[in-house]
């Protein structure tokens, strides 16, 4: 095979690609996923792992069909920032490499299924797959220095901006029973012994930096009449943990219509709040419903109107914490919410309508008046949907059926739709 021929057939192949691109892409993502610890707990960095693996993709491919030298490309802005939000997490760095040899694994695999289509003798078959393999090989080596140098010059900016002795006494004290609590008193003069309210604060802006979610949690916090300064440590650019000082009045409590009524109104930040607690328990336990929150309302399932419905969350919303415990395995949860509501959760405007009149029913103590009410609609049409709905719901256990509405509530598409079986 000549080189116009070698040519010619590495165009076809990177056509095809380009016909399946969104499928590669799903692919090469949810092997990464399954393969690399760490890097789909957080469904914001799942979704910027997916941006990332797009844009080389795309990069890779468009290599493939225009015959370009890998000494002229400029890494995609996706694959470069999260590399440094990976660096901000304190995601290990061969994860990032690790994720590279998985992507270029994945892709080959479609690449050599796609050779084979062309029905192409073996030796040439070989010379197609080589040059492919050769080409794609270079460029995961240029763009892992590339990635591996932004995370180092990030984590080393990021440790400059944070302070890693405080840090590291966060979270030995929330990660050790056994952790002195003093070790965090002396770093940060933070008192443990005292009522806390833990909460997950992240910004909706891109452009929005540390700097400014340290102002506006200290404005928060000031509104809130905290006992003192509040515990601050950021995770990312745009998602710090927050600690507000109750004192030691047992009463002292914050929700989250004190929460909302104390945001200004075009503040571009979210809150996911947890309950008050006392001591060190209080400290830890608070947190941790606080991040239980902070999963259902970042989570990927969790559609983006719902996300825009409101800027604060708390563990105390109904179900949330339920919900939260759900979240961690969607498949089976999506299983069982169609075992309880069967019709009820099929996608589209007819069967949401009467899943939302259905749970307004619920919560309002079986009332058709006070559900017409909340829903703005007649308390005949409310008693309608009520009928025809229980009517579509299996399950017989009324209990259930109000759970899994809660769950459609507030996970969305990920558990409304076809039939997990």
């Amino acid at each position: 095979m000549d080189s116009v021929q070698l040519t010619s057939h590495t165009h076809v192949i990177a056509r095809r690609l380009r016909d399946d691109e969104a499928a590669a892409t799903a692919s090469v993502t949810g092997e990464i996923l399954e393969r690399i610890e760490g890097l789909g707990e957080d469904a914001v960095l799942a979704e910027m792992l997916d941006a990332s693996v797009h844009g080389n993709v795309t990069t890779i491919i468009h290599v493939l069909a225009n015959d370009i030298s890998i000494s002229r490309l400029q890494p995609t802005t996706a694959a470069v920032e999260f590399a440094r939000r990976l660096a901000q997490r304190d995601v290990p760095s061969n994860s990032l490499v690790r994720a590279y040899h998985v992507g270029q694994s994945v892709l080959l695999r479609d690449v050599y299924s796609k050779v084979d289509e062309l029905s192409l003798s073996t030796t040439d078959s070989m010379q197609v797959v080589r040059h492919i393999s050769d080409t794609v090989y270079e460029y995961i080596d240029w763009i892992t220095k590339y990635v591996f140098e932004a995370y180092e010059d990030e984590r080393r900016r990021w440790m400059g901006v944070e302070s890693n002795v405080l840090t590291s006494a966060i979270h030995a004290l929330l990660d050790s029973p056994a952790a002195d609590p003093g070790h965090l008193e002396r770093d940060s003069g933070y008192r443990l012994d005292q009522r806390h309210a833990a909460m997950i604060v992240w910004s909706t802006d891109e452009e929005c930096s540390v700097r400014d979610l340290d102002r506006a949690v200290r404005t928060l916090a000031g509104r809130l009449r905290a006992e003192g300064d509040p515990l601050i440590t950021a995770i990312d650019r745009r998602t710090v943990w927050v600690w507000v000082p109750l004192g030691r009045r047992p009463d002292r409590t914050i929700d989250v219509e004190t929460v909302t009524s104390a945001l200004d109104h075009d503040s571009p930040i979210a809150v996911a709040v947890g309950f008050a607690g006392d001591g060190v328990t209080g400290f830890r336990r608070s947190h941790q419903q606080a991040k239980a929150a902070f999963s259902v309302a970042t989570s990927g399932a969790v559609d983006d109107h719902r996300r825009q419905g409101s800027r604060v969350v708390g563990y105390g919303d109904r179900g949330l914490g339920l919900v939260a415990l759900l979240a961690r395995d969607l498949d089976s949860t999506k299983q069982w919410v169609h075992d309880v509501l069967g019709p009820l959760a099929a996608p589209g405007e007819t069967s949401s309508i009467l899943r939302e009149t259905l749970n307004a029913y619920f919560e309002t103590g079986d009332s058709h008046l006070r559900a017409a009410e909340r829903l703005n609609v007649h308390r005949n049409t409310v008693k309608y949907r009520v009928t025809k709905a229980l009517s579509e719901a299996p399950g017989a256990d009324r209990l259930d059926i109000a759970a899994a509405l809660v769950v459609c509530s507030l996970l969305g598409s990920a558990v409304v739709g076809d039939d997990a079986s």
